[in-house]
C-alpha cells in the first residue's frame, strides 16, 4: 500500500482554516519557567485534531503521554510516549490525538512574559516563516 504525499503548507494552512470553523475543544495549558528555560505543556483530549504554530527557533518536543499522528511538509510519524525530538525552526505540524496526549516544549530562553515569548517564538501568520526565521538568524 502506498501512502499519501506529505502535504504542502498550503494544504495544512487550509485545514487549520477549516478546524477554525469547527467547534473548538478546550487545550489545558501550562508555563513553566527555569532559569534560561519556558516549558509549555498542553494536555490533548483524545479524538482532537489540531494544528501548531510556526515556531521562530528550535526547540525541544516531548511527547510524555500518549499516542498521536504528527504530520508536516516533511511527513507522517505515529508516536507514542515517551517520545523526543528536536522540532526544527519555520515547520508546521498537524497532530491527531489517538488517546489523550500530553506535549511539552521547551525553549531557551530568559523571557518569562508570556506576550513577549510569543512575538519572541512563534512566527506571526502574516509573515511566512522562512523569511522570519532569516531575521532571526
Amino acid at each position: 500500500m502506498e501512502l499519501a504525499a506529505p502535504p504542502s503548507r498550503a494544504q495544512i494552512q487550509r485545514l487549520e482554516d477549516e478546524l477554525r470553523a469547527l467547534p473548538q475543544v478546550d487545550i489545558p495549558t501550562a508555563h513553566d519557567f527555569a532559569p534560561g528555560l519556558y516549558v509549555r505543556t498542553i494536555t490533548i483530549p483524545k479524538g482532537a485534531t489540531l494544528t501548531g504554530k510556526v515556531h521562530a527557533t528550535e526547540h525541544v518536543f516531548i511527547i510524555s503521554k500518549g499516542d498521536m499522528t504528527l504530520v508536516t511538509e516533511q511527513g507522517r510519524m505515529r508516536v507514542q510516549a515517551p517520545f523526543q525530538c528536536i522540532g526544527k525552526a519555520g515547520m508546521k505540524r498537524v497532530g491527531y490525538a489517538h488517546e489523550e496526549t500530553v506535549c511539552t516544549n521547551i525553549h531557551i530562553t530568559p523571557e518569562k512574559d508570556l506576550a513577549r515569548l510569543e512575538a519572541e517564538l512563534i512566527v506571526p501568520d502574516a509573515l511566512p516563516a522562512p523569511e522570519r526565521v532569516k531575521e532571526i538568524l
